[in-house]
């Protein structure tokens, strides 16, 4: 058994790390947007780094679960609860058949994950369980989720070592203002000075025209030298910053295009993604440029604190906890 969706959300797909190898015949990468949040999940729940989990932006789903097993919710805050009563985010949890989970409006960030120690039975496409809904394939049916529809899970996980240790701190997403490092190039050259220092120092804003594809920004006016906008099409990376001949920035993401013809100021780095993505509409976003041995230093540090994390979770809780806490966590392993 699994789970049955009661309510879809408005837009709710099971995805993993993403569809490579493809991009050369002209599929998405697709994947998760937030992939940090993502391995959180994976990690608390002791999963493989690339299992599927569930991806759901703005308004979650509500699903119910027909059998036993243990759950992490990561990402922005949609006031996860079971059973009508609140749960802790960025925790293993152990649901039990019958139970209902349910999302609301997303109080913090705009993405939220899912991850299942009973693991998602849903086929693999090209070496990916990822939904890539251009594409229709991947994922369930290669669609998002709607009422009615059912998953099944593919093990029965339902016990993990340290259970009480499976906790770490719930990450937040409400600064109206949010630094951005990216590297510059690789058409950077397409630009004026006065376009590059515009880009470098003056805010941007997160708009409504915002979804898996990319992020569409508002702001002051990037100039282009005489060279002007256009490229001869070429590979477009995650992060990607497109800027057409109306000077607004684009950031390219994970269901993005496989090439492009638009000039491209800067990327992203991997680690600042995230931070990205879980924007609203009207935060603030200002870009540092650093270097790519700095980026590269950065997504190693990144690899470590997975490791630190790891570390912690798979070792019997020290701390000091509220007995009532604790033993309510105790307590669903058996109920």
């Amino acid at each position: 058994m699994g789970i049955l969706f009661l309510k879809g959300g408005l837009f709710t797909t099971v995805q993993d790390i993403g569809r490579t190898g493809y991009q050369k015949s002209g599929f998405h990468v697709s994947g998760v947007m937030d992939k940090h949040s993502f391995m959180l999940a994976n990690l608390l729940v002791d999963n493989p780094e690339n299992e599927a989990v569930l991806e759901f932006t703005m308004i979650g789903p509500t699903l119910k679960f027909t059998s036993d097993t243990i759950i992490a919710i990561t990402g922005g805050d949609f006031s996860p609860k079971i059973n009508g009563k609140e749960v802790p985010m960025y925790t293993a949890i152990y649901a039990h058949k019958n139970d209902i989970l349910e999302f609301q409006y997303a109080r913090e960030g705009s993405w939220g994950y899912v991850a299942f120690s009973s693991r998602l039975d849903v086929p693999m496409a090209m070496g990916s369980r990822s939904t890539d809904t251009k594409c229709r394939i991947g994922g369930y049916h290669g669609r998002k989720l709607e009422k009615g529809d059912q998953i099944w899970f593919r093990a029965k996980r339902r016990y993990l070592p340290s259970f009480l240790s499976r906790t770490i701190p719930q990450e937040h997403f409400e600064d109206p203002l949010v630094k951005i490092r990216v590297v510059m190039g690789p058409q950077d050259d397409y630009f004026t000075a006065e376009g590059i220092r515009t880009f470098l120092e003056e805010e941007y804003t997160v708009t409504s025209d915002c979804d898996r594809m990319g992020y569409r920004l508002d702001g002051p006016y990037i100039a282009h030298n005489d060279r002007g906008a256009d490229i001869i099409s070429d590979g477009i990376a995650p992060g990607s910053i497109q800027v057409p001949s109306n000077g607004r920035p684009i950031v390219m993401l994970s269901d993005r295009q496989t090439t492009g013809g638009y000039t491209k100021i800067a990327t992203i780095i991997s680690v600042d993604i995230p931070k990205l993505v879980q924007c609203k509409e009207q935060t603030r976003i200002r870009f540092e440029k650093i270097s790519v041995e700095e980026a590269q230093k950065l997504y190693l540090k990144e690899l470590e604190s997975y490791d630190v994390i790891r570390q912690k979770i798979h070792h019997p809780c020290r701390e000091v906890l509220d007995p009532r806490q604790s033993a309510k966590r105790i307590a669903g392993l058996f109920e």
